[in-house]
């Protein structure tokens, strides 16, 4: 199985017209609790939990680089583009969970989620949330995860944030909001992640790619300051890493690939160290 591949043939069934159902409360608990059963390595519980809800645990094993992943999905295909929840990917294998790559925008933001799967692939003990559809979709902007707190992509980051689970949120931005810059590195409301911002940032900008510092200097409105997720992190006092790549930078197979090799640095500083994620309930 290539994971990339996976999710790609997943995503490229969002569109701006295609479906979104949002969940209930119920619903958005059972499928945190299957996320937190599996990280705690009981799978065969998180699908007992998930099948409440029609979605299931799978195991999969990239052939690329050949790591383990758990793929937290719905059970039905048909389903899945109905209602649009999204999907979890969890690797295993390598200990407990240290870190997260968030992708709330797949599609609409383009190839934000290819970015996304290249850096969960680039350090173990991540796991990938991936949001289900387009945030047009749906009825007013209730498909637009990183702006709302009931959907499953924000019950599922609540978690992962409550574990104390550092997170690089993806976004992309057109060049013309934000001429001359290639990325836009942000710690969203809070300032808890400060540290691994300059660590990104240094990495893009050894890269050769142009880096606007939201710490520093203004980025206009693509700090993501209103971040859902964002102010949840800042509340508990957990890293968050708003991340905004250019649409040049999204097209370049080269420049993307650099974006991934700066975000992998920061992804394998969080999966080593001996930090408080590994050891939250």
């Amino acid at each position: 199985m290539d994971l990339r591949k996976r999710i790609s043939a997943f995503t490229g069934r969002l569109s701006a017209d295609g479906g979104y159902r949002g969940p209930g409360l119920a619903q958005r608990r059972a499928v945190a609790d299957g996320v937190r059963l599996t990280l705690d390595g009981d799978l065969a519980a998180a699908r007992n939990r998930l099948a409440a809800v029609g979605w299931t645990v799978r195991t999969l094993r990239d052939r690329v680089g050949g790591r383990a992943f758990a793929e937290l999905a719905d059970t039905d295909t048909t389903t899945a583009r109905e209602r649009g929840w999204g999907r979890v990917y969890v690797g295993l294998g390598n200990g407990r969970a240290r870190w997260s790559v968030q992708a709330p925008h797949p599609v609409a933001d383009l190839r934000s989620e290819r970015l996304a799967v290249d850096t969960l692939l680039a350090a173990p003990r991540g796991v990938l949330v991936l949001a289900g559809a387009h945030r047009d979709a749906g009825a007013g902007d209730s498909a637009d995860v990183a702006h709302r707190e009931d959907t499953v992509f924000d019950a599922v980051c609540d978690l992962l944030a409550g574990r104390g689970l550092p997170a690089i949120q993806v976004h992309g931005f057109a060049d013309a909001s934000l001429p001359g810059e290639d990325v836009v590195v942000s710690t969203g409301r809070g300032d808890a992640a400060r540290r691994p911002a300059e660590r990104l940032a240094d990495a893009l900008d050894r890269r050769g790619l142009a880096v606007c510092r939201a710490a520093r200097e203004d980025c206009g409105d693509l700090e993501g300051r209103r971040n859902v997720q964002g102010v949840r992190a800042d509340a508990l006092r957990v890293p968050f890493l708003h991340v905004e790549f250019s649409r040049s930078v999204r097209d370049s197979r080269g420049s993307a690939e650099d974006a991934v090799g700066a975000l992998g640095e920061v992804a394998r500083s969080w999966s080593e160290e001996p930090g408080a994620a590994a050891s939250r309930p």
